[in-house]
This record gives C-alpha cells, sequence and structure tokens, in this order.
C-alpha cells in the first residue's frame, strides 16, 4: 500500500458510518482493479463494456445488478473485500451496482477519462460530503 492509499484511508475512515464505509470500498476497488482504466477494461472483458461506457460517456447512465458486478469482477475478489468490511459479499456487490455508474460517472466528467479521472480520493469524498 502506498503512501497515497495510507493516508486515503485514513482520511476515508474519519467521514465514518455508511459514507465513510462505502468511499473505503470504492478506493478498494479501483486500488485492486488497477485504477479507473483497469475496472473498466475489466467490464469490457466481462462483455459489460457498454454498460461500464455509459457511465462515463454524457448520457444516461445504464443499471448493473449484483450478479454481473460478481462475474465481472470476481466472487473470490468481492468475498476477500467484502470480508475486509465485515459485510456479506452479496452485500458487498449491491452496493457496488447501486453506487459505481455514479462514482465513475463523476470521475469523468467531460465524458472521457483522462489523466485526471484517476483522482479517485477527490471524487469519492467529493460525493459523500
Amino acid at each position: 500500500m502506498g503512501l497515497l492509499d495510507s493516508v486515503a484511508g485514513a482520511v476515508l475512515g474519519k467521514l465514518g458510518g455508511q459514507q465513510g464505509g462505502m468511499a473505503q470500498m470504492a478506493t478498494e476497488m479501483f486500488n485492486q482493479n488497477g485504477g479507473l482504466a483497469g475496472v473498466l477494461e475489466k467490464f469490457k472483458a466481462g462483455g459489460l463494456g457498454d454498460v461500464a461506457a455509459s457511465w462515463v460517456g454524457k448520457g444516461e447512465n445504464l443499471p448493473i445488478s449484483a450478479d454481473q458486478i460478481s462475474s465481472v469482477l470476481g466472487s473470490g475478489a468481492i468475498a476477500e473485500m467484502a470480508a475486509k468490511f465485515g459485510i456479506s459479499p452479496e452485500t458487498l456487490s449491491a452496493q457496488i451496482a447501486q453506487h459505481l455508474p455514479a462514482v465513475i460517472d463523476k470521475m469523468t466528467p467531460h465524458g472521457e477519462v483522462t489523466a485526471d479521472s484517476g483522482n479517485m480520493l477527490s471524487t469519492v469524498l467529493g460525493m459523500f460530503k
């Protein structure tokens, strides 16, 4: 874990409650999957590139199910991450499905992935203020 990740974890932990937990989960998921580009590539490889592209684009965000999240990110990775946060894998998948489209949409306000799109910390903190 890098210095930025440590600082991000400390700051997000201070948010507390459900908001802090969601912010920590989002950060963990992006860190485990190679950032925004890595997450988008996983969805593309999993046959859900069009869905993920809708979150980046300027139009309406297409929904995703908890089962699709588990399929793309891997049930083992979901279970491992869920254990870190003391929740069930099903709950984590449902939370990711609920929030991931908005997180990626906020990370790409101009409808494209740019060098600034990867600034996960400020994006997530801004969403949960």
